[in-house]
């Protein structure tokens, strides 16, 4: 990972951006314990030196936190574990940190390749689905906008969409003195109360999914605002099924 990009692993890019994020406790893992985590040891049959040492490490933090955590690690969250799918991603005890982040192929793949070196770990949050966008800066400037969760169209948030483009912008305007890297992709959270909390910080194209986008090859010399799944198409008239 370049010097530059190495500014958007959480440990990172957290000590710049902590007034506009959640909460976030680290804890530092040892080269055996990254070694096991790599290996995808859960601690389920078998439970070596090095995963009982990370699971002690982790119960004080994770009683600091009131309720559920969320735990992820430097360079990515276990978003590809039935856990996530379910409970998006809520734990409650030593055990089960560990265990969910060593059942996560990602997880394992970025300790393999040495972009995991702390576990980190935040109160629990269940996130309305239709304030959660990514946003593409280039150039220090708010460039697109895409709706985060392609599952359908909400129909609430055309009547935000303005305003969530106006509120972003001026997110971006505000903070990107503190930024690094000028060019890149930030996950955000709209709270209730209109306060706009930084998720995650991604590097500009590829493997980086452009979502609503599209794809990476199109002309950023353009802003192409905020983009929005399209309400389904209806169908009128007579429509005559043949097989």
């Amino acid at each position: 990972m370049s010097e530059a990009n190495d500014f958007l692993r959480l440990p990172n890019w957290y000590p710049v951006l902590a007034g506009h994020t959640f909460l976030t406790s680290f804890v530092k893992m040892r080269s055996d314990v990254i070694a096991a985590l790599a290996a995808g040891e859960t601690g389920e049959r078998e439970r070596s030196m090095a995963v009982s040492s990370i699971l002690e490490d982790l119960r004080q933090p994770l009683g600091a936190i009131p309720g559920n955590a969320f735990a992820c690690v430097d360079s990515c969250a276990p978003t590809d574990t039935e856990r996530f799918r379910a409970k998006r991603g809520a734990v409650f005890s030593p055990t089960s940190t560990w265990k969910y982040l060593a059942l996560s192929r990602k997880v394992r793949e970025a300790a393999a390749s040495g972009e995991a070196e702390y576990i980190c770990l935040r109160p629990f949050r269940r996130m309305n689905r239709t304030r959660e966008f990514r946003l593409f800066i280039r150039d220090g400037k708010l460039n697109a906008m895409s709706q985060y969760h392609l599952i359908r169209h909400f129909r609430r948030l055309d009547g935000v969409r303005n305003a969530f483009w106006e509120q972003a912008a001026d997110f971006v305007d505000r903070i990107s003195w503190l930024l690094p890297i000028k060019t890149l992709v930030m996950d955000i959270y709209f709270t209730s109360s209109g306060k706009i909390l930084v998720i995650d910080l991604n590097p500009w194209g590829e493997p980086t999914d452009p979502l609503l986008l599209r794809n990476w090859e199109r002309d950023w010399s353009r802003p192409a605002g905020i983009v929005l799944m399209d309400p389904p198409t209806r169908i009128s008239g007579s429509v005559n099924v043949s097989f």
